[in-house]
């Protein structure tokens, strides 16, 4: 359906899915049309023969564009989801209007990676947070959501041997990008953010405050704020 709303699509994270989306949507969707989108593998949508990897989360974001028939679109795309709206800026511009990552991690190497990689077991996560594995599991409905964690490891770990994104690419994105933190991120890192910010020819930066990682601890109307600001000044 046609409107004369701007279309905006929110990318999720590792180990999310669409549905953490609801309450931004419904605050974004009086002057939005929102799009959601769960990548394979994730929520109810099952793992796709392509394969498990930015790449792929990509290529089912130019998918989902074609079907709905979006020349474009504003991405905000929150953790994973930013490096993947990112990726799309980089290889595919015509088709993203302007990008907003919140809480996304941009250095990607050995050590980064397996920092992460050891917090990604699904033994682990079971035994020391069973309320974070229930959650998973009532999340992920098209399949086990202990091989969702899996695969999300093999995923960091090929990213910190193979950056995807390097300064170069940063630098080549035409696109408007506000990147946006938490101020008590405990993922993220200040630095790794702001070098990104910097690189890029378009960019703004923004701190939320008295914010942490999860997507639940973000302020709201806070959010949507900054994303209707961002897309619809003049830059």
């Amino acid at each position: 359906m046609q409107t004369n709303k701007l279309p905006i699509l929110f990318l999720h994270g590792a180990l999310g899915a669409a549905s953490q989306f609801e309450p931004l949507a419904a605050a974004m969707s009086e002057h939005y049309e929102v799009h959601q989108i769960n990548f394979s593998g994730h929520g109810d949508v099952p793992f796709s023969e392509q394969g498990f990897s930015i790449q792929v989360f990509a290529a089912e974001v130019l998918s989902y564009l074609e079907a709905h028939q979006l020349d474009f679109v504003h991405i905000f795309g929150y953790s994973m989801g930013g490096y993947v709206a990112m990726y799309l800026a980089r290889h595919y511009p015509e088709k993203t209007g302007r990008v907003i990552t919140l809480a996304t991690k941009f250095n990607w190497n050995e050590a980064t990676a397996g920092k992460e990689v050891r917090q990604l077991n699904p033994d682990l996560i079971e035994e020391k947070v069973p309320a974070f594995a229930r959650v998973l599991e009532a999340r992920h409905t098209a399949g086990d959501w202990k091989t969702v964690v899996n695969r999300t490891a093999q995923l960091i770990a090929e990213l910190g041997h193979q950056s995807l994104l390097k300064p170069a690419d940063y630098a080549q994105i035409v696109t408007p990008c506000m990147l946006m933190m938490g101020d008590r991120d405990n993922m993220v890192s200040f630095q790794e953010t702001i070098e990104v910010y910097k690189t890029l020819p378009l960019a703004q930066f923004t701190v939320m405050p008295d914010t942490a990682h999860p997507l639940e601890k973000a302020d709201v109307p806070l959010l949507a704020y900054y994303l209707r600001r961002f897309t619809t000044q003049d830059i």
